[in-house]
């Protein structure tokens, strides 16, 4: 394969996934992993990407940057319902239940699947901070809705601050399904806002089990401010195959890891 045909390739693999490793990309190429840098180093000088420890990122994947819900809503919808499905595989089927809904597209996607659930199911309360997800249940027979209050936060459409964590102090739910926008080896998951990675923490430490709904896009990337760490994971639902450095860091975390 000719140089341009890898750097064609490669801008492929980011508008698809947002970040690429020099490990896949040198075993998807059969090259070294110095021509892979080479080969990002040049793209990066064509403002093609970023470089970062061990890869490099699409280049509107700073650690502050958030899409709105309805460009979310667009993005690897597929590989969302999928993630959403194996996460609602894991909701108890013979007792009743409580959970919390972070707010995200992916989580959301699962309070879909949620509201068409049997009408026998075993009764489910939710707490969550995002108001789509809240709209989606608000009439759902057998399932009993809270909306923990604060300010909204118009991009994300969910609630934070200090009021909506000071809830989840006084709470035990057992299973808070938690999204994030980014999933490290290092830095463990992260997301770009500061009020939201508050609330995230909250949910993961209230909690009996944290799952973690996560596409491919999300895997080995780095975000702002981190909320938790690997070993604060019970289980990741992603549609992607963790690189070998996050699969190891997993595992070494106990972390369950389910590919949808």
């Amino acid at each position: 394969m000719f140089a341009e045909e890898r750097h064609s390739t490669i801008a492929d693999l980011l508008t698809a996934h947002g970040r690429v490793t020099v490990t896949e990309l040198a075993q998807r190429f059969t090259i070294t992993p110095e021509t892979v840098r080479r080969d990002l180093a040049l793209l990066e000088e064509q403002g093609e990407l970023r470089r970062v420890h061990g890869g490099a990122v699409a280049v509107d994947r700073g650690s502050t940057a958030e899409t709105s819900v309805p460009e979310r809503l667009a993005t690897h919808s597929e590989q969302k319902q999928r993630i959403a499905a194996a996460a609602f595989a894991l909701l108890p089927r013979t007792s009743a239940a409580s959970i919390v809904l972070d707010a995200g597209t992916t989580t959301e996607a699962l309070a879909g699947l949620i509201a068409q659930r049997d009408a026998d199911a075993p009764a489910l309360l939710v707490l969550t901070n995002s108001i789509p997800i809240a709209a989606a249940l608000s009439d759902t027979p057998g399932v009993a809705l809270h909306i923990l209050g604060g300010k909204v936060r118009g991009v994300t459409q969910a609630a934070v601050g200090a009021g909506t964590v000071a809830e989840l102090r006084n709470v035990r739910p057992d299973i808070a399904f938690v999204g994030t926008n980014g999933i490290h080896a290092d830095f463990g998951l992260s997301t770009p806002d500061p009020e939201e990675a508050a609330v995230k923490t909250a949910f993961v430490q209230a909690a009996r089990r944290t799952v973690v709904l996560a596409d491919a896009s999300k895997l080995d990337a780095e975000t702002l401010v981190r909320f938790a760490t690997l070993e604060d994971v019970d289980t990741l639902v992603t549609d992607g195959t963790p690189s070998l450095e996050l699969a190891e860091a997993l595992s070494t975390a106990e972390a369950e890891v389910i590919q949808a």
